[in-house]
């Protein structure tokens, strides 16, 4: 089974978490940065082009024998589903369109959806944003590992597993510690997803379906561009929450490397983070930060001192200090 953690509880903390302040910091510093807030229209033209590309793939893939089909699933079709779950992480900060416009929003992140087959554009908005409001809340970040995950999945073998049905934690998490009514919008989206699944299998048959289905599953655990999900907030420094990575891998995911400059101004496009980091150097250089997705991957598995527990938390307003 490997190395058992040597971690038995998250760190906790009781200061606020960093972002606001070094926001508040940089703005007074560099006030130049206001002028890239704002949408990114050439987002919406890059979800057009990987949801298209995705649907004629369609008519390759159910032609293909099976371990083809499983082949193009990790390398190619996991890829680009875990692109557009990334653009639609851009669109839930309106990013797309624009803050006077959130229902062509919420309309292109559905679509964006199409290819991943698990309905969640609209619901992962409500979630993701009290991320950044609340980062490390034990109630309301529903990013953190549960204790449960942390105690069933503390040794190197049971990390891998762990990181490989991430994409499961990650979809379900939210609705046992923290689930809330579904909106009108989450019920039209679950229901043109449902339409969109049923016409992939109707017309392209088992094999698209499936293309598409653990293409998205492979590519949120065990792939390359699935590191950052490990990189951005696990302490891998003591008292450091959040990670940036600067390498290659950002040009296939909307730069959410960038994860400092991200969380310190959630409305910056991804393509112009590089540009806040340039701006305001000073506060980013010296940060620690991440060179590899895949060696943050390994470290995660490998590494005693890091596993689901390495998260930094804080109580929840609402709850007692001994609770």
């Amino acid at each position: 089974m490997g190395q058992h953690v040597s971690r038995t509880d998250f760190e906790w903390s009781y200061t606020a978490e960093p972002h606001a302040s070094r926001r508040k910091e940089i703005l007074k510093k560099h006030p130049e940065i206001k002028e890239l807030f704002g949408n990114d229209p050439n987002l919406i033209w890059w979800v057009l082009g990987l949801v298209t590309f995705q649907i004629l793939s369609l008519f390759v893939v159910r032609e293909l024998s099976w371990l083809w089909v499983l082949i193009l699933c990790y390398c190619i079709g996991g890829t680009i589903n875990h692109s557009l779950m990334l653009a639609i992480h851009e669109i839930s900060h309106n990013l797309a369109f624009g803050h006077s416009r959130p229902l062509s929003n919420r309309i292109l992140g559905m679509f964006a959806n199409f290819p991943i087959i698990l309905p969640f554009s609209v619901s992962f908005k409500g979630y993701h944003l009290e991320h950044h409001k609340f980062q490390g809340d034990e109630k309301l970040d529903t990013d953190i590992p549960t204790y449960t995950e942390a105690r069933l999945f503390c040794t190197t073998f049971g990390k891998m597993i762990w990181m490989f049905l991430q994409p499961l934690f990650y979809a379900f998490r939210p609705l046992l510690t923290y689930p809330k009514t579904p909106t009108l919008l989450e019920i039209i989206n679950t229901c043109v997803q449902l339409s969109f699944n049923f016409f992939v299998f109707y017309y392209f048959g088992g094999k698209s379906l499936v293309y598409l289905g653990i293409g998205s599953l492979l590519a949120m655990g065990l792939h390359p561009v699935a590191g950052h999900f490990i990189s951005e907030h696990y302490m891998f420094e003591k008292g450091f929450e959040t990670y940036s990575y600067y390498g290659p891998l950002n040009r296939l995911t909307f730069n959410v490397g960038y994860h400092n400059e991200h969380h310190d101004f959630p409305y910056v496009p991804g393509s112009r983070l590089p540009k806040v980091k340039e701006i305001a150097a000073e506060f980013y250089d010296d940060l620690p930060q991440h060179s590899s997705w895949v060696k943050v991957i390994y470290d995660f598995i490998t590494d005693p001192a890091i596993g689901p527990y390495a998260r930094i938390k804080r109580k929840h307003a609402g709850f007692a200090k001994d609770d």
